[in-house]
């Protein structure tokens, strides 16, 4: 059975690459910069729902991902959360804060979202591409 992504997914966010264990998106909301990796497993939503070797793999893509967007965005606070109240389909947001954005401190949900310009998604989508392709 091949993997099965969420439709939700494909109308929220963009694809930019895949891992060993995880699918990686931006998140289509130019407030902050985000990402969701999306494990390529069926019928999953919860970390204890994949197997151990899954579960190892996962914490290293997490760090992985976290390490890049720390870097690309230069950022000091990441929010890393694993949620799933509106799309069950297991999947971890990893997010670069700022006190200069729009809802510091509180919640990224706290504030409408903007989609990213066109030229602007572009440009971030190959800058996270380039990124998260390097010393895979």
């Amino acid at each position: 059975m091949s993997f099965k992504l969420n439709r939700k997914f494909l109308k929220t966010s963009h694809y930019l690459i895949d891992l060993k264990l995880c699918t990686i998106r931006l998140n289509d909301n130019s407030k902050f910069p985000w990402i969701i990796l999306i494990p390529k497993r069926n019928k999953i939503t919860d970390i204890s729902d994949l197997n151990s070797k899954d579960q190892t793999l996962l914490m290293k893509e997490i760090v992985y991902a976290s390490k890049v967007m720390k870097k690309i965005f230069k950022t000091s606070k990441l929010n890393v959360e694993k949620i799933g109240n509106i799309v069950p389909q297991l999947h971890i947001h990893i997010i670069a804060r700022s006190k200069k954005d729009s809802s510091w401190p509180l919640s990224v949900w706290v504030v409408k979202g903007k989609n990213y310009p066109k030229t602007a998604l572009k440009v971030i989508i190959n800058k996270l591409r380039k990124a998260l392709n390097k010393k895979r």
